[in-house]
């Protein structure tokens, strides 16, 4: 690990214009940054901490949504008792994430822009696509966690935890920079085609303040699955959101939000389809489950992904289904 400054702002406007400056890398929890220090995937001149930003640690919850300052920890975003009550996929999918001791310490902000946790691009003996080389050494390679939808040209996946939930939400984010801006958080990732580089809409010099959630409708039913291989801790086989909203047992419209199966957070419009307007019940989501999978293109060693999603999307539309504004009854 290489020396490099320690800069602590207090406020956005210092944050800005403190990582405008060669080599200059926010820093918030630093759960993932750590890891790429120590991996030599970066060696910033500058480490630009958040963790003074005014605000950005906030959660507030009234009539009009949710907002959710980016370096609130996940740890906050599972215990939080007005955002449990407002918008509790949030909670759920929070306290999902990694172990309790890395809730306490990763950021919102931090976790929608961690890098992947692809073996092959963590590693320094590996110069993959990511890096600049021209090789995605997982499709010929270990892949048996990688991507099952659009892994073409590179098979990681992205390994936020919250935002399959925030995306079925409708959230949206907030971007500082020298022009501040707001987008969906759905349009904020980045597909391989666009940019083999990069995960996420995010330019250099630029933060993510804070995350904003429309209120949850009275109608509108959630639920949240993560499928690991071991309980007590592991990076997600798949995992999935769900919010329907519902007119007694029929669906008006539904939202399926797929994690840790592509290289970006997947809607599965296709089941969504199924879903909208029919009776809801065991064999509707079973159909729409089957719908979530069509067009999969799994790799040599991760095709079992592909009936572990559909099993888990159908289990969740019937954990929604139980549910009333997202919470068991």
């Amino acid at each position: 690990m290489n020396n490099f400054e320690w800069v602590q702002p207090e406020t956005v406007a210092e944050a800005i214009a403190a990582l405008d400056h060669a080599g200059a890398m926010p820093l918030a929890g630093g759960v993932d940054l750590l890891d790429r220090l120590k991996e030599r995937l970066e060696a910033p001149s500058r480490l630009v901490s958040l963790r003074r930003l005014a605000g950005a640690s906030e959660i507030t919850v009234d009539r009009a949504g949710a907002k959710l300052g980016a370096t609130v920890t996940l740890a906050r975003l599972a215990a939080d008792p007005a955002l449990r009550t407002s918008h509790p996929l949030i909670g759920e999918a929070a306290s999902h994430a990694a172990t309790p001791q890395l809730r306490a310490m990763a950021t919102l902000g931090g976790n929608l822009a961690q890098r992947p946790r692809c073996w092959y691009f963590r590693s320094e003996a590996f110069t993959c696509r990511k890096k600049g080389g021209t090789t995605c050494f997982a499709h010929d390679g270990d892949n048996q966690l990688h991507a099952i939808f659009g892994n073409q040209l590179c098979a990681a996946t992205h390994p936020s935890t919250i935002v399959t939930a925030l995306v079925a939400l409708g959230a949206r984010v907030a971007i500082a920079g020298k022009r501040p801006r707001e987008v969906e958080l759905a349009s904020f990732f980045v597909a391989p085609e666009a940019d083999v580089t990069r995960e996420v809409d995010l330019a250099p010099g630029e933060l993510i303040t804070h995350v904003t959630v429309p209120t949850q409708p009275a109608n509108l039913r959630t639920a949240y699955t993560k499928q690991v291989a071991k309980q007590s801790f592991d990076w997600p086989l798949v995992d999935v959101a769900v919010a329907l909203a519902v007119d007694g047992r029929t669906c008006r419209q539904a939202t399926i939000v797929l994690g840790a199966v592509a290289p970006t957070p997947r809607r599965a419009t296709e089941a969504e389809r199924v879903l909208t307007g029919a009776p809801l019940d065991v064999m509707v989501a079973e159909r729409a489950a089957h719908a979530a999978v069509t067009g999969a293109t799994p790799l040599s060693g991760n095709d079992h992904k592909v009936a572990i999603l559909e099993a888990v999307v159908a289990r969740t539309i019937l954990a929604a289904l139980a549910t009333t504004n997202g919470r068991q009854p």
